[in-house]
């Protein structure tokens, strides 16, 4: 029993019987134990897991209708509400909150008889880069214990990495499922806006965050996303997919499909090591039978601006509930008076949360709306309509994912600009609603860089031909941990 296998490998062996699902589940809960007291990917763990996973055998053993997933294992980022778990988003603010009511896209897991292992580590409520601003401590990179393993999904991709799950759920408002895929050398995408349900996902910025799976192959990924993508009558932001299936044809190719390189996003700013291997992974695309050409988006670099103005100010609307009444920190409210004890709760929010609160009172207030925040809606309005020009001549848009491979804890916390910037190659496909796919590439120095390709809206089944073709170049190490 491998428990570096891919989903859809670890389903055949499960109808062969190779091993029982509590077998694989056990033996992923047992991992979980041996390595996690170092990763700290998952903030709670799935008690009834290997419950759930007996009840499957025993549907399988009785000739019962099994779901498509056969009780893979899944953890989801803990912004992702579960009836009765915890749900913290990394925060101490929601230290003991716990969901009503479960998010769209686990209910969906669960009718097709998928198991959630737990919940797992984020930049607290999905605000930063690195999970290095969590309520409870830093994930770190299975690649490398000193190495940030990326943001804010960081706890999801560290666990698909560290073998501790076949796949995760992580949300992406910036960047926070390709960043630390890229950073963590697993799969990871952000769809186009509106193809997963984000009911139940706690919001920070509701116009361009989606939810996005995490996975160790492109053909896990397409096979996860026909689970979980559709419309949901909880979400009226969710679009029709055609009940597309992701893997018919993933093998397709991309002969003859032009690919347009992003100067903005390849030229300043690279590693020499990211640098590398873009210029190796265009040779790729060549050799897979696509032409590649250099194409510019000259808003580009206006867009980490537009995007954290954007953001906070919807961060900072979202942020007001947690007022201690509706929800928020325990205090005893003997000798408080109202003002002081929202105050008083509002201190429990980490610093990378109050920064963007601030900056999100700040920029939509009387007299300054005008100068930022409405100048960002032009500023992401003028990038989808560059964009949309683009993918009038090109088949998908390329980049590496981040500029830099992972780097050691510290390294930029003390600097939010540094930080900020880390999103630069990331943002573009969030403001503009499309599609985009972080692939592992390489791994130099024994850290690893991913690729990431966009597309144009709903062209998730053509994206993933794309990644799959890029994979299939690929020849990477295993995770040493």
């Amino acid at each position: 029993m491998n428990l570096k296998t891919s989903i859809l490998d670890y389903i055949n062996d499960v109808k062969s019987g190779s091993f029982s699902v509590e077998e694989f589940t056990s033996a992923t809960i047992q991992r979980i134990k041996d390595v996690d007291g170092d990763v700290h990917a998952y903030l709670s763990l799935n008690e009834s897991a290997i419950d759930d996973a007996r009840a499957i055998d025993k549907k399988i053993s009785a000739g019962e209708k099994v779901g498509t997933c056969y009780g893979f294992p899944i953890s989801i980022k803990d912004n992702i509400c579960i009836t009765g778990s915890k749900t913290t988003c990394a925060s101490k603010i929601l230290e003991n909150f716990v969901a009503p009511y479960t998010a769209t896209v686990v209910s969906k897991l669960q009718s097709e008889d998928a198991i959630v292992t737990g919940k797992t580590n984020l930049d607290e409520f999905a605000m930063g880069l690195t999970t290095e601003f969590s309520a409870y401590g830093p994930t770190k990179n299975p690649w490398n214990l000193k190495y940030v393993p990326g943001g804010s999904s960081g706890g999801s991709a560290a666990s698909v990495a560290a073998n501790e799950c076949l796949a995760s759920l992580g949300s992406d408002t910036g960047g926070s499922v390709r960043n630390p895929a890229s950073f963590c050398s697993v799969v990871g995408l952000k769809p186009t806006y509106g193809l997963i349900s984000r009911y139940g996902l706690i919001s920070y910025a509701n116009s361009i965050e989606q939810i996005g799976p995490v996975t160790k192959t492109v053909k896990d990924c397409g096979f996860l996303l026909n689970v979980i993508a559709g419309q949901d009558s909880n979400d009226d932001t969710t679009i029709d997919n055609a009940n597309s299936d992701y893997l018919n044809d993933i093998e397709q190719g991309i002969e003859g499909k032009n690919i347009g390189i992003i100067k903005e996003m390849t030229s300043d700013g690279l590693s020499p090591e990211v640098s590398s291997a873009t210029k190796n992974a265009i040779q790729d695309f060549e050799k897979l039978g696509a032409h590649c050409e250099e194409v510019s988006l000259p808003t580009i670099p206006y867009t980490v601006a537009a995007y954290y103005t954007i953001t906070s100010t919807e961060a900072g609307s979202n942020l007001a509930r947690y007022d201690n009444i509706r929800y928020g920190y325990d205090f005893e409210s003997e000798g408080y008076e109202y003002n002081s004890y929202i105050s008083k709760s509002r201190t429990k929010f980490g610093p990378e949360v109050i920064r963007r609160i601030i900056l999100g009172g700040f920029v939509p207030s009387a007299g300054h709306a005008g100068k930022y925040f409405l100048k960002a809606l032009k500023v992401k309005s003028k990038l989808i309509s560059e964009a949309n020009s683009a993918f009038e001549k090109y088949d998908y848009l390329i980049s590496p994912t981040a500029p830099v491979q992972p780097f050691q804890f510290g390294e930029k916390i003390d600097d939010p600009v540094t930080l900020m910037l880390l999103d630069y190659n990331t943002v573009t496909a969030n403001l503009t609603g499309k599609p985009a796919i972080s692939v592992p590439y390489r791994v130099t120095d024994g850290l690893p860089i991913g690729m990431q390709i966009i597309g144009d809206g709903k062209s998730e089944k053509s994206l993933l031909q794309a990644a799959y073709a890029l994979e299939s170049k690929t020849d990477l190490p295993e995770v040493p941990l």
